[in-house]
């Protein structure tokens, strides 16, 4: 497999700025709204958010791009970028519902959908190449975290 610099960019700048649209969408509300409702006592740091979510964007990224060199051998190659979108499309409108919206209900249904997408999104990733799919599992962890941390403040407010 030859490096693709551009490619690689490419693939890292989608997914950073789905994150900078959603980090738009998240300041919002993080020193307002945010600050006004109930939290379990596991909530982490406000400032913790940004750094894990880069790493997070960053490595779907690189997920993409590794499926992408392979983009010739893959039949259902069109499927896998509708998938892969689709989470996309799911992680930015969670940002939205939750801190834009303050829909704290919709959007835990609507993580819980982000979840089940972002692992067939792996599994997907995997059969195409081992580490594209291991690539989602920090992703996976995370978002089954915020599915946690969403249900508690939905309870909790």
């Amino acid at each position: 497999m030859k490096f693709r610099p551009l490619a690689f960019i490419i693939n890292i700048a989608i997914t950073l700025s789905i994150g900078a649209l959603g980090g738009w969408a998240t300041a919002t509300s993080v020193e307002t709204w945010y600050k006004t409702i109930n939290k379990p006592s596991f909530n982490p740091p406000d400032w913790l958010f940004g750094p894990v979510w880069t790493s997070l964007y960053i490595l779907i990224g690189i997920a993409a791009y590794l499926v992408w060199t392979k983009r010739d051998t893959i039949t259902h190659f069109p499927r896998t970028v509708a998938i892969y979108l689709i989470q996309l499309i799911l992680n930015l409108a969670w940002s939205f519902i939750f801190f834009y919206l303050h829909e704290i209900g919709f959007a835990l249904a609507e993580i819980i959908l982000l979840l089940i997408i972002i692992v067939i999104n792996a599994l997907m990733f995997y059969k195409i190449h081992k580490w594209a799919g291991l690539l989602f599992i920090p992703y996976i962890l995370w978002v089954s975290f915020a599915s946690v941390l969403n249900y508690n403040i939905f309870i909790l407010n």
